[in-house]
């Protein structure tokens, strides 16, 4: 598959035409406004995103401050699913990276993989995550996770007997915080690839692109 899209872009490179270019690829659809450009509702919600964001109006928050209650309960949202989630924050990374990572969402890669290696998410996993490979022995509840994740966004199912496991190794709460954390940000992935949200550093080097 690799070799035939390899085919593809330099047959399109010799016919005088552009190669296909990623989903983020191009200019801003929202680029990142100032203060002195937002409505009065825009900007008491803005004051919020300064308190938490490390991107400051960058990121996703171009383009959702267009809606800006929206956008107060997305804060509202992504600080419980950040910061006061049952899921142990090491579970609730690798979650986020696995979805960014099958969205080939490159800005919240960005985002996380810090994020993730911060909280004690072990190497070899992001690295496993990032190829788009199945992590080596992973402990119980990292499976779990890997498992509840990639079916949920890959087959769009959750088998009883996943379902089982999942309850058993994390509990009721945890497996309800992990599907959510996926779903959501499932939205936020949508919200960057829409926007044409780039990573906020362009030397980082680029996911690689999935065999499908």
């Amino acid at each position: 598959m690799k070799i035939l899209r390899a085919l593809i872009a330099t047959s399109l490179l010799l016919a005088g035409l552009p190669a296909p270019s990623h989903a983020e690829d191009g200019p801003a659809r929202f680029p990142k406004p100032t203060m002195e450009q937002l409505s009065p509702e825009q900007q008491a919600v803005a004051g919020e995103v300064l308190k938490q964001s490390s991107a400051g109006l960058g990121g996703p928050y171009g383009m959702l401050i267009k809606s800006p209650e929206l956008l107060r309960r997305y804060l509202m949202m992504t600080d419980y699913l950040r910061q006061k989630t049952s899921l142990p924050k090491p579970l609730n990374e690798m979650a986020i990276l696995l979805e960014a990572r099958i969205w080939d969402a490159q800005y919240e890669w960005w985002a996380h993989e810090p994020l993730a290696r911060k909280a004690g998410v072990r190497e070899e996993i992001i690295t496993a995550i990032r190829e788009g490979k199945r992590p080596a022995a992973m402990k119980p509840d990292e499976e779990a996770v890997y498992d509840v994740v990639t079916a949920l966004l890959n087959r769009k199912e959750m088998p009883d007997a996943l379902f089982a496991r999942a309850k058993s190794v994390l509990g009721e709460q945890q497996v309800v915080d992990l599907v959510a954390v996926t779903g959501f940000y499932v939205m936020v992935s949508a919200v960057v690839i829409a926007g044409r949200v780039p990573p906020a550093d362009a030397s980082v080097p680029r996911m690689p692109e999935l065999v499908k």
